[in-house]
Order: structure tokens, then sequence, then C-alpha cells
């Protein structure tokens, strides 16, 4: 009770043991308060104000603390911890402010209710949770960073959480950005993984936290766990501060706006938003994590000075700077005591100190307390009383506010790493270590011996945990399983100094504490953090739950530890594909798993229960750092590919099993030998830990040890060795090589240098266990630890004689070579040598008789012999050549070697004087003949063995010299004689030029004709070095490409010219090859030069920059030609430079938007573009090839390109649509001008589904409306009548006008009458009945009119309320003077409203429905706008009676058209539509009686009697005929699903799919529930449908519905059979899959899924590998009959084999041999086939039966005789006669005879 309470507070310090009064000073009276006035000892009053029963408790509470002081010596001290709301708290001190009381006065009586008044002295206390309410302020430290909130450690181990939303408003709105960017609420979890919360906080980081809500959930227990839910936001963590209280020293906490350059704009959440807080970079802080902070991340910041006019805040977020305390950062002023927050430094002054905390004042006004914890007597153990004296100043930072108290207090901590605001470290000092406590001493380990220092009475043990500088706690509730209520310190199992083993549940940052228990169950419990689980480690569980999908067990729950689950994956449950998973694992059964992943983020843990797994002794893989190659262990493989397959392990350790190491033996298809999931025992082949890939291998690694590894590496190419045959295969002999133990390959084709048949025969000779001598190794893998072996004497001598090659080096060119054919390519034969060198022989360098054969006749592993001809040292790659050439030794020799033979001497020299080939040299002045003029080349000759050749550019000196241009040497003949000038020698092989000494056997000399170089003394050679940028030159093309052309400068100087750069005349660049054709000249110059990688660019643009054209280059109207690199459907994408693209949109593609089509260009077309605009800062450009733009501003232009400045309202403007948006359509009308269109203004007439008539890139015009010039806002019209001033609209229902003749087209011809649409009208139609379409009697429509025709009717009547109108078109109609008049004058001059009684007889009843929608073919009318009532039998003119169900009315009419109508049974109402197929509903309209309709009442008086007929019968004779019989019918018999379908079926005649639908579903809802089958036969009814008129979507939605309220097997089985009768064998085939994956127990599903395979789709092979997947899957009572079906089938069907139906019915009679129906079945089917011996054999097989009953002998004795009698003849019919008799004669007689 509140009263006893505080009567325990007024104890003073009278009442403490004598023991502490004799220590305590004399001048220690007036301790209990210095700033306290002193009161009268005795107030006035004698009379108590407290009740009895408050006495009476009082009498016993101080006795009990008389009982403890007399045991202890000490004090009772009361603790709030006894209350069990704060069961989890940390020790708090007794309420000892020890305040006096006084008795009251009758003043006081007559004011106050309650006995005892409080002092204003101040309560000493902590936080706890029952303290703690939505408003306090508290400050926390940052322990945890999770994925959705934060977790702050408070003081007196209190935990609360921040959301994210709670963090700064900043953060809010981005999250809110995000979230509402998310189209599918499935993936809001991803805007969690947009934002990490680790960038926006540091563990230990301190802030201050406002609590939002406290509560306890239902999660655990019957309190359930409590929750403090906490808010950063400053607004909420800054509460009560205003501008004013932002003094220096004090703290604020600001969420970060903005980073800028110097610093951070912070906001301060105040209530005056103008106030900003400013933070340096400096002022962050040396060496801070928080160097980049985040926008929305916040911090508790010191207030380090104002701007001038107070608006500006400067901050400082330094800890260094935080934690001078003693200096200048704490706040010793304030204007207001709202300024004392947590986390400010205060100065205190001591007023009361006890042995459980300490009280003083602040600015001798705010009360504050420090509790036993934050008070440093639980950390240091000192006695505060000793510690700390009355009156003494002490510093101090605030940690909490009392919200709940009268007097404003707050709580404050004096422990170290909160004053220096650093974490706790397992030092007191003021200078932080680097070990935090939980590094020393982790959670959850368990400690020996674990000392008590300390007793707190009712909360709990402060305990030394072996941490130097950190204690422990272990509240009472964690000392022992069971309850203990009091403690001693002096006494008792738990007294001071006793040891005890504990373990470590928490620990939390702001206290500086351990927490601490002390319970059996607790240390004996395995796990108590997800984080405590290991990877790899075997658990002991309890299935809490086996979780099922529609696939059956899909995993495990188990629980391993008190509150921690973990799952057991379906693939992990056991080694083995089980059947029936639920019968082995039932919920409570004990299980033995290992762990095979953690994830404490996300609180998930993985397990596998495969026995091979758990029991295995290797030494789990869970981190790549430890692993090196040859370690062993098992693996699961998680997927399985053509390549190889993953390998999964423990954590994120995965590996790859290559295809090569699955098996010694050669694996095609991993997936045929390998299963997902299964278990393998691999070692580790490589590793990469940085990277974390691995290679493992499941081969022996015992079969590849240590020394075999040495062994092979000491394998030399090219070593003989001995071998013994292991395995012998028809490819390949396996040896094991002697002395070293490794595997070898020897192909047969290496067995001989012969033919294909020799190798075979020494194959054949070759026997296992034979030994192989003078083997050659010739090449090795490493990867794979494989040898090969050849035995081909050719290799086997160039071995012995050192002439195999076996590296690059080792190739001579000349030199002869003995290799074997690797490949066979179109181009030449790949030669291979040991080491697997490869060499080229080309197709020109093989013998000429082997061109002509196939493959050159070339096999592979073929031996070869060939010779180097030549070696590129740069490629590393060598040409051979099988034609003979001559030895030489080195290059330079070969040539020398090859002149030496050539005849030197010249016959016929050109110039007369060379008389010897040595007399042609370098810069020789000689004479040659043309002996032919090519494109780019002249070749001549110097004398008669002596060939020449002048390259087109050493022709010409100047550009003036060239007469034609496109072929320059079109001037030069044969037999012409040239001066000329010698080079150097001509390589033809890489198209240069040689020095002289290159002379080979017929050689080619590189000629200049060039009249300069005819008199220059000296010869300068042009070489690409010499090429300087911005140089000109003459080029001449040597090869024409897309893009560009191929140029040379010189013989071997060649250049390239991008198309753009060959012309400024575009017409020219369209086809290069045409215009620049090979040969021809242009004049260029240098752009660039690249020796290195021989590239050189030119241009033959007169003009050109030399740099490459940039951004800042161009300007407004340039015109440039532009290479298109890409054609879109709405624009063209051209390039300007290598670095410079852009695009040309729809409206800048050409002056007639008519003519704007992307698609006439194609890529590396040039076309010629004009800059339109420049936006440098976005680095855009906006280019035009409008004609009038790049040609001539005179042409014509159709559509200009405008700005929003030249247009005008009522300007019509053509544009292409841009978007069409749910409110309009956006239309492109120039580059920059965009036009908007409202629904309202985009036709005159109503359109339905407007969007449908509008598509992006359709052309339109329109007028504009309105503009704003500022807003760059156009609207636009598109109603024809804006734009056509002679527009007429069209003609509407009201401009109808009896007796007007219009002109229509006829719609739709019934039997009835035929339906008009009338010329230029809003949709409107008319109906002309049988009896006025012509003069005639009788006439049937359809003979007179057909669909299309065009016709002039006049208008008899209109009914203005149904909107229906009666055309006529007989001829009488319009007079003779009817060819005269105009069919397409608007209606006519007057209206009839009210119709006589024959009107209404003959016309009355042809009345239609008007619709306004813009399809005249597809029209839909709305309900409302109809009488569904309303029915009428138009063919005998009579009128249903709306409220009755029988009768009609026959109006009185005249006999000729009584004859007219009698004459006939009556029109059929089937089909019958006012509206000819416009609208599903026009079908009841139609039919509406129009009689009593069209008369107004007045007429009522010449009506006769009307006559009542009955013509329900008529139903019976012809069936229903219209929808009011269907609904008649209907009305009786609801359930019949046959009247149903009828009734469907009938609207689908109609062509009204959505009316059959509607009463599919009316069906649905009307047959009664136990009507099934009907119900059924209507679902199969919309399958059919769906599938005939509908899409996949609508048809898939029918079947899930449909398998919903049925049998979903039989659903299953009916679409199946209507995907097969609609030839969907591709839908049957998925559907069969489905339908066995969720019914596989059905043995007629696989016979009727293999009867389609097999039959439907022919795919024999897949319908056979149905039967053992159903033996599998099926009972074994059903496999008999269930083969004997597939053996059937293969007999049955047309791509079935008998012969193995034979093979499974002999193997099925083996087995039941006395199942005579499987005879009888088999003897059907042969008989079928028609093979007599085979028949005849199987009847006398199955007569000759020992065990055969006579009855049964007697029916296949009979059923031989038949077949005989049909198919044989007497002799055989005599043979089976003789067989009966001899059967009878031996068994007994056969009953009844034959």
């Amino acid at each position: 009770m509140a009263s006893i309470k505080r009567k325990q507070d007024t104890w003073d310090e009278s009442q403490r043991p004598e023991k502490k009064k004799q220590k305590q000073k004399p001048s220690a009276a007036p301790k209990l308060s210095v700033l306290k006035e002193e009161e009268p000892a005795f107030p006035r009053g004698g009379a108590s104000v407290l009740t009895p029963l408050e006495h009476k408790q009082i009498q016993i509470q101080a006795k009990q603390d008389v009982l403890f002081e007399q045991a202890t010596g000490r004090k009772a001290m009361r603790s709030e911890f006894e209350d069990e709301d704060n069961d989890e708290d940390m020790p708090d001190q007794p309420s000892a402010p020890i305040p006096k009381t006084r008795r009251k006065s009758k003043k006081d009586k007559q004011s106050g209710k309650n006995g005892v008044i409080e002092e204003a002295g101040v309560r000493i206390e902590g936080l706890s949770y029952k303290r703690l309410v939505p408003g306090s302020i508290v400050l926390g430290q940052v322990s945890e960073i999770n994925r959705y909130d934060v977790a702050l450690s408070m003081p007196n181990n209190l935990t609360g959480y921040v959301p994210l939303t709670s963090i700064s408003g900043k953060l809010t709105k981005r999250i809110e950005e995000l979230v509402a960017a998310e189209d599918d609420e499935a993936e809001a979890e991803e805007v969690n993984s947009k934002i990490d919360t680790s960038r926006f906080f540091l563990l230990g980081q301190y802030l201050r936290a406002y609590v939002t809500s406290t509560h306890r959930g239902q999660s655990s227990g019957a309190k359930g766990k409590r929750h403090i839910e906490l808010s950063l936001n400053p607004r909420e963590a800054n509460a009560g501060l205003a501008g004013t209280d932002l003094v220096t020293g004090s703290m604020v906490q600001a969420s970060v706006l903005s980073v800028e350059d110097h610093g951070i704009i912070m906001d301060l959440g105040l209530s005056d938003s103008d106030v900003r807080g400013f933070m340096s970079s400096k002022d962050l802080g040396q060496g801070s994590e928080h160097s980049d902070p985040e926008e929305g991340a916040v911090l508790l910041c010191l207030v380090a000075g104002q701007s001038s006019n107070g608006k500006i805040v400067k901050l400082s977020g330094d800890p260094q700077r935080v934690a001078k305390i003693k200096k200048d950062s704490f706040l010793s002023d304030a204007p207001t005591v709202d300024a004392f927050l947590p986390g400010t430094a205060v100065d205190i002054l001591i007023s009361e100190v006890t042995r459980t905390g300490i009280a003083g004042k602040v600015m001798g006004l705010l009360n504050v307390t420090a509790d036993f914890i934050h008070s440093g007597a639980a950390s240091s153990g000192k006695d505060l009383e000793h510690k700390y004296n009355i009156g003494s100043r002490i510093k101090g930072r605030i940690i909490c506010t009392f919200p709940t108290t009268e007097e404003k207090k707050l709580g404050v901590s004096l422990q170290d790493h909160i004053l220096y605001w650093r974490s706790k470290t397992t030092s007191s000092a003021s200078v932080a270590e680097d070990k935090a406590p939980t590094d020393v001493l982790p959670l959850s380990s368990i400690v020996e011996e674990c000392r008590i220092l300390k007793v707190e009475q009712g909360a709990g043990l402060m305990v030394e945990v072996g941490v130097k500088g950190v204690r422990g706690f272990v509240h009472i509730s964690k000392i022992s399983d069971g309850k203990i209520d009091t403690l001693d310190e002096s006494m008792g199992k738990y007294k001071i100094g006793s040891v005890h083993k504990a373990r470590i549940i928490g620990y939390n940052s702001m206290d500086g504490l351990f927490i601490v228990s002390m319970e059996p169950k607790v240390i004996e419990q395995p796990f108590l953090r997800i984080e405590d689980v290991k990877a790899g480690q075997v658990v002991q569980g309890t299935i809490e739950k086996v979780i099922v999908d529609g696939n059956g067990v899909s995993g495990l729950i188990v629980n391993i530890a008190e509150g921690i689950s973990a799952l057991v994956p379906g693939m992990h449950l056991a080694d083995v594909h089980l059947q029936h998973p639920e019968k082995k694992f039932k919920e409570g059964n004990s299980v033995t798993a290992r762990v095979l992943s953690t994830n404490p983020d996300k609180r998930q843990i993985r397990l596998t229960l495969k026995k091979t797994l758990v029991n295995s002794d290797a030494e789990p893989w869970t981190t790549y750092k430890l692993l090196k190659p040859g370690l062993q262990a098992p693996g699961t493989l998680i997927n399985v590919l053509p390549d190889g397959a993953v390998v999964q392990f423990y954590g994120s350790i995965r590996g790859f099993l290559p295809v090569s190491q699955m098996s010694e033996s050669y694996i095609e298809d991993p997936k045929q030998h390998f299963r997902t999931g299964q278990v393998v025992n691999v070692h580790i082949v490589c590793v990469d830990a940085a990277a974390h890939r691995m290679t493992v291998s499941c081969k022996d690694p015992s079969v590849f040890g240590p020394a075999q590894q040495e062994a092979f590496r000491a394998l030399e190419i090219g070593a003989a060795v001995i071998g013994h045959v292991t395995e012998k295969t028809s490819k390949d002999i396996i040896l094991d090589l002697e002395s070293s133990g490794l595997k070898a390959t020897l192909s047969i084709e290496h067995l001989s240098d012969g033919s294909v048949r020799k190798a075979q025969s020494v194959g054949n000779r070759i026997r296992v266990g034979q030994v192989m001598r003078d083997l050659i190794v010739i090449s090795k893998q490493e990867g794979r630890h494989t040898v090969r072996l050849t035995s081909k004497p050719s290799l086997m001598k160039a071995a012995k004689d050192g002439k195999l090659l076996k590296a690059f080096d080792e190739v001579i060119a000349g030199s002869e070579v003995q290799g074997f054919v690797k490949n066979v390519a179109p181009t030449g034969v790949f030669v291979s040598f040991a080491g697997d060198l490869t060499g080229l022989i080309l197709k020109q360098h093989l013998p000429d008789d082997a061109i002509k054969v196939p493959d050159f006749g070339m096999r592979r592993d073929q031996s070869i012999a060939a010779q180097a001809l030549s070696i590129d040292l740069a490629k590393r790659r060598f040409l051979l050549t099988m034609k003979p050439l001559r030895e030489t030794k080195t290059e330079a020799g070969a040539n020398l070697e090859a002149v030496k033979t050539v005849d030197r001497g010249l016959s016929n020299p050109i110039d007369g004087v060379s008389t010897n080939l040595d007399d042609f040299k370098m810069d020789k002045l000689t004479k040659a003949k043309i002996v032919s003029v090519k494109e780019t080349q002249i070749n001549v000759q110097l004398a008669d063995t002596v060939q020449g050749r002048i390259d087109v550019s050493e022709i010409f000196d100047r550009w003036e010299e060239i007469k034609d241009r496109k072929y320059p040497l079109k001037m030069y003949h044969k037999g012409q004689t040239l001066p000329v000038r010698i080079l150097g020698m001509h390589d033809s092989r890489n198209h240069r030029f040689l020095p002289i000494t290159h002379v080979g056997k017929a050689p080619v000399f590189e000629l200049t004709a060039k009249p300069s170089n005819q008199t220059s003394p000296e010869l300068d050679v042009l070489t690409l070095d010499k090429v300087q940028v911005g140089s000109s030159w003459l080029v001449f093309v040597n090869n024409v490409t897309d893009d560009c052309l191929w140029v040379n400068l010189s013989p071997n100087v060649r250049g390239r010219i991008r198309a753009m750069d060959v012309s400024d005349d575009v017409s020219q660049l369209k086809d290069l090859s045409k215009n620049f054709p090979v040969g021809s000249v242009l004049r260029a110059r240098v752009l660039k030069v690249d020796v290195e990688n021989y590239r050189l660019d030119l241009s033959a643009r007169p003009g050109t920059s030399l740099n490459p054209l940039t951004l800042q280059d161009l300007s407004k109207g340039m015109v440039l030609p532009s290479r298109v690199t890409k054609v879109t459907d709405r624009q063209v994408i051209v390039q300007l430079s290598e670095s410079l693209s852009a695009p040309i949109h729809l409206v800048d593609l050409a002056d007639d938007y008519d003519t704007a089509n992307p698609a006439e260009y194609h890529k590396n077309q040039i076309i010629r573009v004009c800059i339109k605009n420049i936006d440098l800062p976005n680095k855009r450009v906006m280019l035009s090839s409008r004609p009038s733009k790049v040609l001539s501003s005179t042409l014509p232009v159709k559509d200009p390109d405008i700005s929003i400045s030249q247009l005008k309202v009522n300007d019509v403007r053509r544009g292409f649509v841009k978007d069409v948006a749910d409110n309009g359509v956006f239309v492109a009308m120039a580059s920059d001008v965009t036009a908007f269109v409202r629904i309202s203004d985009l036709s005159d007439e109503f359109i339905k589904d407007w969007k449908s008539s509008f598509e992006v890139d359709q052309l339109v015009e329109g007028k504009v409306i309105a503009m704003d010039e500022n807003l760059n806002h156009v609207q636009l019209s598109l109603k024809k009548s804006r734009l056509d001033q002679d527009y007429k609209p069209p003609l509407t229902f009201s401009d109808m006008k009896v007796g007007d003749t219009v002109a229509g087209k006829i719609r739709k011809v019934e039997d009835f009458g035929v339906f008009v649409v009338v010329n230029d009208s809003a949709n409107v139609s008319g109906l002309c009945h049988r009896t006025n379409i012509s003069d005639q009697l009788g006439a049937n429509p359809k003979k007179l009119y057909e669909e299309g025709d065009l016709v002039q009717a006049k208008i008899l009547s209109i009914n203005r309320q149904k909107k229906q109108i009666s055309l006529g078109l007989k001829a009488s109609y319009f007079g003779k003077d009817s060819h005269n008049q105009s069919a397409d004058r608007p209606a006519g001059e007057k209206e009839t409203e009210d119709l006589s009684d024959s009107d209404v007889l003959i016309d009355g009843v042809n009345g239609v429905e008007l619709d306004h929608d813009s399809d005249s073919e597809n029209d839909k009318a709305s309900d409302h706008e109809f009488n569904r009532d309303d029915i009428a039998n138009f063919d005998s003119d009579i009128e249903m009676n709306g409220n009755r169900k029988e009768g009609v009315k026959v109006p009185h009419q005249t006999d000729a058209i009584a004859a007219t109508t009698s004459g006939s049974k009556g029109l059929s109402t089937g089909g019958f539509d006012w509206t000819g197929g416009m609208s599903s509903v026009d079908d009841q309209e139609a039919q509406s009686g129009t009689d009593a309709e069209s008369v107004q009442p007045k007429k009522k008086k010449r009506r006769k009697a009307q006559i009542k007929v009955d013509r329900t019968g008529d139903l019976d004779a012809n069936g229903p005929q219209s929808i009011a019989d269907f609904e008649r019918l209907l009305l009786g018999q609801p359930n019949s699903s046959v009247l149903w379908l009828s009734y469907m079926a009938f609207q689908l005649g109609l062509v009204e799919v959505s009316r059959a639908r509607e009463i599919a579903e009316r069906a649905l809802k009307t047959i009664n529930i136990r009507e099934e089958t009907e119900k059924m036969n209507v679902w199969v009814a919309m399958l059919n449908l769906e599938n005939t008129y509908g899409s996949d979507e609508t048809r898939d939605e029918v079947f899930k519905r449909a398998c919903q309220y049925n049998d979903s097997f039989e659903i299953h089985e009916r679409l199946i059979s209507i995907h097969i009768q609609s030839g969907n064998h591709s839908k049957a085939d998925d559907l069969f899959q489905a339908t066995l994956k969720k019914h596989s127990q059905s043995p007629d599903l696989y016979i009727n899924y293999a009867t389609f395979l097999m039959t439907t789709l022919a795919a024999p092979g897949r319908a056979r590998a149905l039967l053992p997947r159903a033996m599998q899957a099926l009972p074994p009572h059903t496999h008999l009959t269930l083969t004997s079906k597939f053996a059937q089938l293969e007999f049955n069907s047309p791509n079935g084999d008998p012969e193995r139906g034979r093979t499974i019915f002999e193997t099925l009679l083996s087995q039941w041999p006395k199942r005579l129906d499987l005879w009888n079945v088999l003897i059907d089917l042969e008989i079928k086939q028609g093979d007599r011996a085979i028949i005849c054999r199987l009847f006398e097989r199955v007569t000759s039966g020992k065990t055969m009953k006579a009855r049964k002998a007697k029916f296949f004795f009979k059923r031989w005789l038949d077949y005989e009698e049909r198919s044989g003849d007497g002799k055989s019919q005599e043979r089976v006669t003789a067989l009966a008799a001899e059967y009878v004669r031996t068994r007994g007689k056969v009953t009844g005879g034959e």
C-alpha cells in the first residue's frame, strides 16, 4: 500500500544499528540534508491518522526487520525488486531519502487524506521496467543492428528497440518512397535490403531515446515477454527543448539532413524549424567511422556554440571532446531545467549518500539520483558512504528521466565509461583498451568458479566472473531452478565468498555488467542463442512439426534447444528417397542431426538427417582458409549440370565437381549417374580461398597419391616406357606403367602406321596382362592425370633419333617432321606431335591428288610426314607442307640456296642492258613491259622469266595526272613499256615487299613507276612511322566494307577511311562499292597514326578537323553526315563520330509525316543530319534528317518543325501519338512540343473502348484548342467537327423521320427480314420485315438479299420509346420517281408518333434497338436500356402478355396478311436479333411484342377481341426455338444439364459467347447440389467453351474452379480429352504430366498416357518409360494388368513393336502360366497380326497345359478349330480334332463333347 511505503521511507538514521552510529563522525548530525531547513523534532498534534489495518501491517513489517537485524547486525532494506513486475531488472537501492514526518494539524487534516506526508526529499531509485513509461527519455547504447530495427541497451539491464520508421524524418520519407515504388507487396521486403541499417549506426554508439510504448507480448509465459519501443527522432528525443535551451555544454540529438563539402547540416527537431545544426567535418572526430554519414542518420552531439542570430547551432560529434567533462564539455549553467536531458554531463552537489545510492542537486534546484549500479558501487565494490561526502561536488552524466514523479528528478551515472563517452572495457581506467568484455568472456560461456561478492536482498547477487573490471549480476530468479525466497550474505548456500558454477547469458553495455545464471537447467542447455550453434556440429533434437505441401513431406521443424528450432529440408531427410517420410518422422520423435548452416540475421538453422553426413568422422569444412588439396569429406549434390555438379558442404562452403572427376570411367551425362541430394565422398583437387572457389573429385585419391604425383611429374614427353595391359576396349588399351604405377591409354590407331584394318589386327592380338615395351609417351594432362602413349613405328623411330617434336622451340623451318592427324578441317589438316604440339597443313600445301578426295584422304590419328614451311614466333604457330621442299638450315640460308639454283642469266631483258639476275638491285632504274592490268596493280615483265608488279599507289605523283578517278589504271594497256625503279621483292603472302636479299626461286620484284622516283637520286620508301598527322596523300581503295574503305598509301602502308569521312556528298555514301570501287583514288588527310598497332585513320572530306568531333565542336544548324547504328520503331540512332551518337525522333525524320518510317533505314547507312539543338549540361544532341533542314529550306514542308511559340489556337497540325494514358492521349507535334488530347476531344462519336483506337506512333491530325506558352502546354482536339468546315455530323436516331428515304447497307439477313445500317449515320440500324421487302407475297429474304448489299429504304415507323425503326424496301414505296430521289438526303420532313392498328400489325414490331457505340460490327447494349420481360413471337404477329405464362392475343388483320402468315409453321426465333448480332441483350428485345407497346391507349377502341392460343405443345414437336422457349422449359427442368447445354449451344449459334458463359454460370448455381453428374456436364461444357472461344487464362481459371468443386482427377481427364480432340497435343502432354504428379495411383491414367504418347505423339520411347514409373507408384496387385495393357499397346499402336509385346507377354506367362486370360488376350492379338505359325504355336502351348481344366480346354480347342476353319485347310482342321481327341483319351473326356 502506498501509505505503508511512505511510512517506510520515513525511517531515519536513528533506526540504524548501533555499530554504524559509532562509526559516524560527531558532526554528522546534519548529514541528512545540508540543503533543508531544520524542522521541529516533535510536530504539533498527537492523534494518529493511520487506520488500525495500517498499524497492524506496520507492526508485522517492523517485527520482521527486528528479527533480520538481530541475525545479521544490519538494518533490513526494502527493495523495489521484490515486486514481481521487476524480476529482470538490476538491483535497486532501498527507498532511502530518509525524509522526516510530522503530524497533521487540524488544518492539515481537513485538507489532506493520507496519514503520512512525505517531506520534499529525494527518493534514490534507478530505472526499471515499472518506472519506464511512454514519454520517458533514456540514454542508450547501440547493442544490435538488425534489418528491421536497432536494439539499444539501457540502464538496469533494459533493452529497447527502435523501428526503422522511428529514426528520423528523412529516413522515414526515404522508406515511404521505396515502398511506394514497389509494385508487388511480396517485394516489400526488398526495401530493407536497399536500406543498410549498418551504415546508419555503430555498435556502442550513444543515443538518446524516447520511450513510445511498453507492453508485454503473449509469446511466452503467463506474463509474456516485455517489449520496449523507442524513438530516436530528434523531435521526440529533444522533447521540451527550445532554441534558447541550446547552450554550450548541453547535448542535443540531431539527424543528418544533407552532407556538404565542409560539414553536415542537421535537423534538431525543435518547434522552431528555422534553427538548424551544423557540424564541421573536423568535429566528427579523428578516425571516426562516421566520416561519411548517411542522410537520415542520427547523432547525439555536443553543443559547441551558436551563431549571432541563434539560428545556427554549432555541434560536435567528436567523442574525445564530449569526454572532456572536466573542462568545458558539461553543462554548468542553463536558462531552464529543460536543457538537462540524458547524455548531458553535469556538476552534482551531493545531498545524500546511502549504501545503495547517491542523491544530489544540479544548479541547486534539480534533483538527481544515482542507483546502486550507476553510482559505481556495483563495479568497484567500495562503500559509497566512505567514497563520497555530503556537500562535495562530482561530475556525472544524465542517463534517464522520471516523468511520473511529482517533482522533476533525473537519473545520473557516475560510471567511467559513460562519463568518458566510450564503451566499457576490461579495465576501469579512463583510457579505453581494445578488448571488450564479451571478447574476453563470450556470451553463453560457462564460468566454473563464480565467486559471490555481494548479496542484494530481494534482487540478486553480484559476482566475480574472472574478467578484470567487469562484474556479473545474478537475478534472484536465475540463481536456482527452484524458487528462492530470501538471501543471506553471511549464511546459507549463497553467502558472500561462496563459489558456484554459472553461465553468461547476457551483457549490458550501459551497466557494464554481465548477466549471469546459476540455474542448472541453463548451464546444461546445449545452446542459448542461434550464434552458439556452429555449422558441422552434431545436435540432438525433437521433431516439432512435419511440413507437408502438394508434393508430400517437404521438411521438418526440429527443436534443438529451448527457444531454438531448425529446418531439415526435404532433400536432407535421408540418404535415399523416402516414399512415405511421414511414417518415419512423427512429431515428438527424437532425432540426431548435423548442422548444415546457420544465419543469425534471419534466425535460420538448417540441419541434415542423412546418416552419411551425421555419422561421418571427417572434419566438417566450414571455412575456405583451412582447406587444402588432398582433404577428404562427404558433401551433398545441390545441382547437377551437363559439365559437372555443385557440391554443398557446411556453411557457405561449396565446391565444383567436374564431369572428368566424377569417375574413373567416362561419363557422358552426369544426370544419368548422379541426382540432386545425393551424398558423395570427395577430395579437394584445388582451392582458392580468396575467391571462395574449390574443385573437388570423386576419384579415389589413393590411386593417385603423392608417389604417383611425383612419378607423373618425373615422366617425360617422348620417353620410352613399359606397360602392362589391364583393360581393353574397342578404341583404347588401358595400361599400368611399370615402376610408376600410372595409368596410361594407348589408342588402337596408334598401334600401326598403316590402315585402320591393320591397326585393329594388331590390337586383336593384344591380350589383357600382356607386357608392351618401347611405348612412347606423347602427352600427359596434369588436370586429369592421364597419360597417352603411342607405338607407331614412325613416331618411335623419330623419338629414338631425337627428331620427335615435343615443344615449339624445336621446330626448324625446312626440317622434316613426323606426326599424326589431329583433325581435318575444310581449310587444311591439323597435325599433332608429342606434348600436344600442333601444326597446320593448309589445303594448298597438300598433295594435288589429296585435294580432290573427301577429307583429303585423311583420318584422325593417321601417321603423317611433312616439312616445316614457316614459323610465326610471335603467335607461336607454324605451317607444314607435304609438297617437296629443298632442305635449308636457316631462313636466310634457304633464300640464298634457292638463288643458287636459279639460272642467273636473263633472256630477252626489257631494258636491253641487264644480262644477269644480279643486275636487278635496289634503286635500279630499268624498264618493264605490262603483262596485265588489274584494279590495284599492274603486272609487268622485266625479262622472260622475271616478273614484277607496280602497285597503283606507285604510279601517280599528282591528282591531276589521274584522268579516270574511279579506274586510274584504265589508261594503261597490255604490252606497254614503262620506266620503273626497283623497290624490293614482293611477298604475296603478307602483301608487302622485302629487301632484295629475299630472292626466291621465282622472284617477283616490287616496282615504282612514279615520275618523281625516276629522277630522284635516292629512293625513300614510305613506312607508317613516316606518315604525319595532318599530311595529305593520294590513296587508292583496296577493299570496301559496310562502314569503311581500306586504302593504300603505298604497297606496304594501308589505312582506313570511315564511311562518314569518305565524302561530303551523302548520296555517294549510300553505295560505297559502286561509287568508290576497288582501285579508285581519293585525296585524304591523316587523322590518326598508331604505329604500335599498325593503324592509320584518314579522311577524304575536305576541311576535316584533325581532332575527333566532340559535343563542343557542334553548333546549331550544322549539317553533318552520320552513320545509322540502330533502328527502332520510334527512332533512328546515328553516329556522328567515334564518341558521339544521338537519336533522330519520328517527328524529325521527314517533312511529311506520312513518309516518316524508321523501317526505311538500315544499319551502316550514311545519312545527312542537321543539328537542331545542343544541351551541353546533359550531353544531349537533337538531330533532324528533314530534307528542308539538310538539303534546302525551299523544299515543300507539309508538317513543319515548330516550336510552341509558333503555334496558335485553331492551328491544324499533325503529330504522332506518344503515349496513351488513362486520361487522354499525348501527341508529339515536334521534338520539343507535345500536345494533350482529352478523352472528350478524341472523337465526335462515343467510343466505348477508346484506347483500342489509338496506339503509340499512330499519325493523327488535330486542331489546337488551347495553349500556354509559359507552361509549355498545348491542347488538341481530334474531332472531325473541328477540323472539317464542311463536316456533316452523322445522322442520329433523332434525325430519322417517318417517310424519309435513306440509303443503307444490308447488315444481316434472317428468315423474318433483313437489317439495314443507314449510311452516314451514328450506327443507326433498322429492320425491314419480310412483309415489307417485296411487293410479291411470300418473298424469301435470303433469296433476295445478301450481307453487304446496298439498298434504298423508306422509314415506315419509329418507336421513340424503344428506339426502333421499321423500314420498307418495296418498290411501290418509292413510285416511278424513285430513281430520281436522292437516297442520301437527310431524314424526311414529317414524323408519325401515333400509328394505326394496321401499321402496328405490319410494322409495329419491326423496331430496332439503337446503340451509339462506334464499332458497328460488335456493339454491346447496356442492360438498363431493355425490358427483359418483354418477349414477342414476331412470326405470328402475336404479343406475349407479360403477366401471363400461357396464351396469345390475336389482333385483327386483313385476309391477305392472314394467308401470308398461316402458310408456314412460324419463324424460328433461334438467332433472332434486333441489331443483327450486335448485342447479346438484343436477342430478348428482338422478340418483344410491339402491338401493345406501339399502340397508344387511345387506340384501344379500334381493337377487336383477342383469342388466346396455347402453343406450348409446339415445343414437343419442334423443340425450343427461342430464348423464351428455353426459359420456359428450364422452369420445369432446372436440373437438366442437357437443356442447359442446348441453351448454351443456342447462344453460341448466335455468336454470343459471353451469354453462353453467363448461362453456364447460371446453370451451376441453379442445378441442385446433389446432382453431381449434371453439374459435371456443365463444367465440362465450360471447359469446351473456353478451349474453343476463350484464352489460355480463361480456360485455366475455369479449370481451377472445376477442380475445386468436382473430383480433381476426373476434371483433369476431361480437360485432357478436350485438348486431344481439339488437337492441342502439347497442352495435353503437359497436363498428363501434371496429373501424374497429383494422381499417381490410377493405373488407367498411366495406360491412357502411354496410349497418347505412342499413338498420337509417336513417342514410343517415352511411353515405354512410363511402365517402370507406374510399377514404382502403384500397388503390386495392379502390376499384372498394367503390364498386360502396355504389352497390348505394342500390338495395337502403329508405332508399337509387336516383338517387344510378345516378350512382355512371355515374361508374364512364365510367372503366371495358369492365367488363361493372358493366353486368350495374346491369342487375340496374334490373330490380328496374322502370323499363322505363331498363332498355331500359341494354341498348341495353351492346350498342352497339364493342369488345365476340361472346360477351359474345350474352350481353347473349339476356338482353335474355329480359327482353322476360317484361315486354315482341311488338314489343319483334322490335326486340331486329333489333338482334342488325344486330350480326351489322356486326361479324361471333355465334359459335354464337342
